[in-house]
């Protein structure tokens, strides 16, 4: 257990605070008093720090509150998580308050170790076993000749630059400086997949192409470092070096067989018995953590390193949910803010930036320069070969050099056995975080993933052409949101002349893996148990599209994504398919009388981030009336009574072309509620009003000998106004539809912003959605797509509204043709 409990040497150099007392090298026993564990309090007269449980709270928080506040310190920098837990580790050790003696006797005392290096241990035992878990073997069978070449050339680039600048050292420092930068040049060249997984997933760029291709290349690079390290090993000229390589090595794949064979089965049998859609058994979650704890025993046991063995349990445990998802929502918090804090600060407590000397920091640290320039240039010029553009080439190379704990654990190791110096030491800790604090901006700032989604042209429902087909995606959170995303399907109204292409995309938050899963249900019939709970709701649509399989194509998908790049799912789906508009559930459901359901935060952020991002319009679908069944248009024998709420501005135009292509349908009846200011119109506003007004002028020609349609002006004067005219609506209406944003300058929407807590609805809809006036009506929120590359030169192509006499056909009841059908 060498990268976890305090070695004779660490011992002494934390007593001399790095002054160098050899007399102490030899130190193994720290004593400590039985009788005092819990204290008796300050009334008592003792001091309670004497006492080994509240010593240890207070070490506890605040190594954890260090780490906290430099997180959120350089947060605003784009700084990693891995940075703040390094510097923590530095500010409290050695190099920072702990080189002040009273400092280091009273908050870290000696006899305190004993505990700390058992609550490190377990954190360490637990940490790797979540890697492990977050870690998916599923890219080996991605790695092509690209990755596999990248990733070796940019190992052996790197051992061979490290190589020639040790040899050139020889005349500078002593033989046993070569040995360590010889140590130190080999073990900066390797790459370990799981770092690198966890700042790609920190950056949130898994979902992207690039962030799949590194982490192929990662894992071909870390397989290729293990096969160089275990050959080196092996030629290795001691004898005794031979016979402990392969007695670990054996050692190891005993232990692999017992897990794959043995303990996996089990995994297997508990996601069988376990309910679909259910989260795991609490029973299945205790033996699964008391299975960690055996496995690290068994390490133990065999003389191996105590993290190998929850490493590799950690890998077996099957993708997706349920036992990924509740083994990191378990076990994430208390590992990286309770338990992995200890191990920093153990690490900074050793590292004594004082101690070394100038020209032995500098050597040093230039071989470490050297290795991670080998492997960015190693990556560089492989991926230009292969003809990847210079923005991904860059930050391949720069993203292959991320380190974080692990790295840190094996300099931990090779300082236990004598490969490096305590010197060694403190300059690899050092430059972990510095390498990945240069690294990091950088390949935030060229690899920004927002900028996929800005596309040429406006992808909008008043922009799309009438005689072609409208795509739409529709996003499911749950099968409560199956209903009304139905009858919204029902009700844009596919006809022969502009059919239906419908991307139902089932989003399922994703805990326990490195990777997202997007699965395109091609079958009739869903049987993919990573899916199991899509299977009720890509039914419910197949059978929705198989009574309208002439005008409608449905294309299930389920996508399983941390819901931090939950939104990357949506718009590259949305991009790569030419959507037109997204149908996003809003992540609150209000009732008839205004109560509120309980909100989740994690679908708010990724409607926030969808509503920002998305390369086309957006209608954000908010539920009123929870326990009322919604009505549907198909079968029912009443009209589906639409309202459309028009105050003007792109996304109420987008609006309007939405309630044009509905009242098509031969039972939904539209009442068109439009709401004029009084008076004189700002000049700001001229433009945006003769808009308005030319869209509005082509709408009424469109639907005049359509009776469905009810067309109503008012003329309003303030926000109180705008307040009674929605009031008196009434609760008749089965939908309201209403645009999101509006000019705040307008008098029609004064005042109602101070009433808007919640911005994805906008003033008008947290209005409808908040009140108890209409009813059980569904509302409908749409913001237009405005995100394109030349906006100035769309903005002056919106003069032309795209309604025409094929519009006003589209809206007449026609015979359907046949249109293909695909799961």
């Amino acid at each position: 257990m060498g990268s976890i409990i305090m070695e004779p040497d660490d011992v002494a150099a934390y007593i001399s605070g790095g002054h160098g007392h050899n007399t102490l090298k030899n130190l193994t026993k720290i004593c400590t008093f039985a009788n005092r564990i819990h204290s008796p309090g300050v009334f008592s007269g003792v001091n309670p720090l004497e006492f080994s449980v509240p010593l240890l709270f207070l070490q506890l928080g605040l190594s954890a509150g260090t780490i906290i506040f430099f997180s959120m310190l350089l947060k605003p920098l784009g700084q990693p998580l891995i940075v703040s837990q390094i510097l923590g580790g530095v500010v409290l050790g050695s190099s920072g308050l702990g080189h002040l003696g009273r400092f280091r006797e009273v908050i870290f005392p000696l006899r305190g170790f004993v505990v700390l290096d058992v609550i490190s241990a377990l954190g360490h035992v637990f940490y790797f076993f979540l890697i492990g878990v977050q870690t998916d073997i599923s890219f080996v069978k991605k790695i092509d000749k690209k990755a596999f070449a990248i990733g070796s050339c940019s190992v052996i680039l790197s051992m061979i630059l490290s190589t020639i600048y040790s040899i050139t050292l020889v005349n500078i420092v002593d033989i046993q400086t070569i040995k360590y930068l010889f140590a130190i040049g080999g073990t900066e060249s390797f790459i370990n997949f799981p770092m690198v997984a966890s700042l790609v997933s920190e950056l949130h760029l898994i979902n992207s192409e690039f962030g799949r291709f590194a982490l192929s290349t990662a894992m071909a690079s870390n397989f290729f470092s293990i096969c160089l390290a275990l050959l080196g090993a092996l030629l290795a000229p001691q004898n005794e070096g031979k016979y402990q390589t392969i007695s670990t090595l054996y050692a190891s794949l005993m232990l692999v067989a017992v897990i794959f064979f043995a303990i996996r089965p089990i995994i297997v049998w508990m996601i069988k018995k376990n309910p679909i859609g259910k989260p795991l058994k609490e029973c299945f979650v205790v033996t699964l953590l008391l299975l960690v704890l055996v496995v690290a025993f068994c390490c133990q046991a065999l003389g191996l390193h105590i993290y190998i063995g929850p490493l590799f349990l950690g890998v077996t445990i099957p993708s997706g949910p349920p036992i990924g998802s509740a083994l990191v929502d378990r076990l994430d918090f208390i590992t990286s803010w309770v338990f992995m804090p200890i191990f920093f600060v153990k690490i900074g407590l050793v590292v004594n930036i004082y101690a070394t000397k100038l020209i032995n920091f500098l050597c040093m640290s230039f071989i470490v320069f050297v290795g991670a320039m080998g492997k960015f240039l190693g990556a560089l010029l492989i991926s230009t070969y292969f003809k990847l553009s210079m923005r991904d080439a860059v930050s391949l190379g720069l993203i292959l050099n991320c380190q974080g704990a692990l790295e840190l654990g094996v300099f931990k190791i090779m300082r236990k056995e004598k490969l490096i110096n305590d010197e060694a030491l403190v300059v690899t800790c050092v430059w972990v975080m510095v390498v990945v604090a240069i690294i990091t901006p950088i390949i935030r700032h060229l690899l920004d993933p927002s900028r996929r989604f800005i596309v040429h042209k406006r992808r909008t429902v008043m922009h799309s052409r009438p005689e072609f087909d409208l795509c739409v995606l529709v996003c499911i959170h749950d099968q409560e949101d199956v209903p009304s995303a139905i009858n919204l399907l029902d009700a844009l109204n596919p006809t022969r002349r502009s059919h239906l292409a419908v991307y139902i995309l089932h989003l399922v938050e994703l805990l326990g893996r490195a990777h997202l899963e997007l699965i395109h249900h091609k079958q009739m019939e869903v049987r993919t148990s990573r899916s199991c709970s899509s299977i009720p709701i890509v039914n419910a649509f197949k059978y929705f599209g198989e009574s309208k399989s002439e005008i409608l194509a449905i294309y299930p998908f389920t996508a399983i994504s941390p819901s931090a790049t939950m939104h990357d799912v949506v718009c590259s789906l949305a991009l790569d398919k030419k959507t037109s508009l997204i149908l996003v559930p809003f992540h609150q459901r209000f009732h008839s009388n205004g109560v509120l359901s309980l909100s989740q935060y994690k679908t708010k952020m990724v409607n926030h981030h969808i509503l920002e991002n998305a390369p086309c319009s957006i209608a954000l679908v908010v539920e009123r009336g929870i326990l009322k069944t919604p009505k549907s248009i198909a079968t029912n024998f009443h009209p589906f009574q639409i309202a459309m709420v028009f105050i003007g501005g792109p996304d109420d135009r987008e609006a309007m072309f939405i309630g044009a292509r509905m009242v098509g349908h031969p039972n939904i009846n539209l009442t068109f509620i439009r709401l004029q200011e009084s008076g004189n119109v700002p000049s700001s506003d001229v433009k945006e009003r003769r808009l308005d007004n030319k869209s509005v002028d082509e709408f009424r020609q469109s639907i005049a000998d359509n009776n469905r349609v009810k067309y109503i002006e008012e003329m309003v004067k303030d926000g109180i106004g705008t307040i009674s005219i929605l009031r008196s609506m009434g609760s008749d209406f089965d939908l309201v539809i209403v645009g999101r944003q509006h000019n705040p300058c307008l008098a029609l929407v004064q005042g109602l912003v101070l009433w808007n807590e919640q911005t994805e609805l906008g003033a008008i809809g947290e209005v409808l959605a908040s009140s108890d006036f209409i009813g059980n009506a569904t509302i409908l929120v749409v913001q237009q797509h405005r995100r394109v590359v030349n906006e100035d030169e769309e903005l002056n192509q919106e003069d032309i509204i795209p309604m025409d006499n094929t519009k006003k056909r589209m809206m007449q009841n026609s015979y359907p043709s046949k249109i293909s059908y695909q799961f």
